[in-house]
Formats: C-alpha cells, structure tokens, sequence
C-alpha cells in the first residue's frame, strides 16, 4: 500500500489510522468492524485505492449520515494528513456508473446490484450492536440468531464403533480373513463414540444487560434448549437477584412464544444483579443433581458485581472445579477500549477457559465457532 509520495504504508496502520479518526469525529466503530476492514483488505490490491475505499465503507460505515465523515477521514488517511486526495468514486458519481453497468451487463445486472446490495445489508447487520438496532434490524437479527447452526462440544466415550482409530477390531478382522481363506488382508479398526457433552446457559437479565438479554436468550433457544430437543442437553438459567430456570419455559417450539413465557417466570429482569451468589447457587443446587457434569458453562453477563470482588471469584473458582469448561461472554468486550479491569471481571477471568464479546451477531457466531471447537 503506497501513500501520497510513493512510500510504502503498513496496511495495520491505514486501519487503526482509519478507525481513529472515525471515531474522533463521532462514527461508532466497534472492534468487530475494524476486524471485517482489516480482512477485506486481504483481498485487495494494496494500491487499488477504490478498492480500499469502498471496503472501508462498507465494514466501517453503519449509518448513512456516517458516510460524508467516512469520506472526508478516509481522504486525510490515505493523504497522510496533507492536502486531501480526491476520492476514486464520489457519491454524485455512482449513478452513472451503475447506468454504465446495466448497459454493459444487460437484465441480469438489475439482480447482481440488489443482490450485492443485499449482502453489504447483511454484513453491516452483522457488526450492528444489540443495544443500537433499530426495531427493522432486530427483527432481521432475531431471524439471523434463530438459524445459527449450533454445534454442542463432544467428548469421546468407552463406548466404541467401527472407524479408523488405533484399537485391532480383532473380530471383524478374523471374520474378514475366514472369506480368504484365513488371509488377513487387513486389519480392521474401532473408535471411540463421540458424545455431546451438556450446555448450561447463565444469562445475566439485570438492567444493564437489558439491550443483549434478548438475542443472548434465542441464541440459547436456536442451541436446542428446551425439551422439545431432549437428545441436546442444554439447560437455560437466567439470574439477576435471583436464579431462575428457564429450561422448560423454552420448550415449545417458537421462539418469540418460548422468550414471552420465560419473561413471564423472571421476576427481577432488569433489575439488579447479584452474580456470586447466583453462581454459587447454580453450583450448590443444580450441581448436585448433575447437571454440571462434564458441561461446557456459558456465561453471558457484563461482569458488574455489586457485591465483593473476591466473592465472585471464589464461585467462579467453584464453578471452573464442577464443570468441563467456562465461557463468558462480555457484551462490553465489544468496545475496543475495554479491558476487564473491573474487579469482580478481574477476580472471575482467572477461572475463565475462553472469554469472548457479545455485543453484535459476529460475536455470537464466533461462539458457536469456539462451542464446536471445545474438547
């Protein structure tokens, strides 16, 4: 990538360059559609400018009233601060092109514009902050969190079955051999049964989770919770000042019906929050019936613990001890300048396997990436 003069530039530094002078101005931009920039220009050409441009528009612009600060930092980056450089394509300028396109391209190109368009729709959705959407976009999110397909972790039994593992089947192997004569020819082979292993949900519903409660709720629903999906062993618990489960209320199959009954059941959603105690009450309850055992614990919560810092990491220390794995997911971790110096986050993140952000539909599908990762 060149500037101005001929020089080359690090690619690093035209992003965070970028995003800081975006943000400086007054656009939000969250760590998720700085990481979509930052890929994207993998595929471009490190001197094609227009493609620089329209990939920074695209992945870092949310609203159209962004676009004229968009256009007027992106000048000044790519200038290195000195005279602005005209921009490849201004705005006045897409129609003609689009006109110039359809007449290249003939009918099928109406179908290719608004299917592009469609896509970039999407995508933006994608990095779009729960506590920002509109009531358009959070339908289209609840459908887009509805079809996530949700892979559980899999641990691998005793139990055994033909594949292609270390252990001799030494009676398939003969039984093979006696149809040559008693040649072996090869040598048959058992692996173990994967299993899936149980998903506990812990859903923080206090007031400052009120925007994230919603779309962190369906994503436990599109999970299989509920007993309408028995073979899946996910289980929902939802806590502000107090635990409350949610499994059964889940249990029918539509969602909106699903989280309308389970609103119903918890009586202080957004309310206050009391984290340690609820997690030692999940532990102290729940654990003794088994549903901790070998489970992978998601919890989703901001981490603002209004009681002592080293309670909560006590009971996430107790938790971490019953159970396979921990997982948190930080709908502040979204915000490029969090850092989990909260003292009950702090206290908790030692006893954490994987901690993530929940703030945008990205987020949720890098969790369903980890989950099926887990061993």
């Amino acid at each position: 990538m060149t500037d101005r003069d001929g020089a080359r530039t690090d690619g690093a530094d035209h992003v965070a360059a970028l995003a800081a002078g975006l943000r400086r101005d007054g656009v939000p931009v969250g760590t998720g559609q700085v990481t979509a920039y930052a890929t994207a220009l993998l595929d471009v050409d490190p001197d094609d400018l227009d493609g620089r441009y329209w990939a920074g528009r695209v992945s870092l612009c949310s609203r159209p009233a962004h676009v004229p600060v968009y256009d007027r930092v992106f000048a000044e980056v790519v200038s290195g601060g000195g005279t602005p450089l005209p921009l490849p394509f201004p705005d006045e300028a897409i129609p003609e092109r689009e006109a110039a396109s359809d007449r290249r391209g003939g009918a099928g190109s109406d179908d290719e514009v608004v299917a592009g368009a469609l896509a970039m729709a999407q995508e933006r959705l994608r990095h779009r902050r729960f506590d920002r959407l509109g009531v358009e976009e959070r339908g289209e999110v609840d459908r887009l969190v509805d079809a996530l397909r949700v892979a559980l972790p899999r641990r691998r039994t005793r139990r055994r079955k033909p594949g292609s593992g270390e252990d001799l089947d030494l009676t398939r192997t003969l039984e093979r051999a006696m149809r040559f004569e008693g040649e072996v020819l090869e040598f048959e082979r058992l692996t173990r049964r994967p299993r899936q292993r149980p998903l506990v949900v812990l859903l923080d519903v206090s007031g400052s989770m009120a925007a994230h409660a919603r779309p962190l709720l369906r994503f436990a629903v599109a999970a299989g919770a509920g007993a309408a999906r028995s073979r899946r062993r996910v289980e929902v618990f939802a806590f502000g000042t107090r635990l409350t489960r949610l499994t059964d209320a889940l249990a029918v199959g539509d969602p909106d019906t699903a989280l309308a009954d389970a609103a119903e059941r918890v009586v202080d959603w957004d309310g206050g929050t009391r984290i340690a105690a609820n997690i030692d009450r999940l532990v102290r309850t729940w654990g003794r019936r088994g549903v901790l055992r070998g489970a992978v614990v998601v919890i989703c919560s901001d981490g603002l613990e209004r009681g002592a810092p080293d309670r909560l990491g006590r009971a996430a220390a107790r938790l971490r001890r019953s159970v396979h794995r921990v997982v948190w997911v930080n709908p502040l971790a979204g915000d490029p300048r969090f850092a989990p110096t909260q003292r009950g986050m702090a206290a908790a993140l030692p006893h954490v396997d994987v901690f993530l952000p929940g703030h945008d539909l990205a987020s949720l599908e890098d969790l369903v990436a980890v989950l099926a990762d887990l061993r």
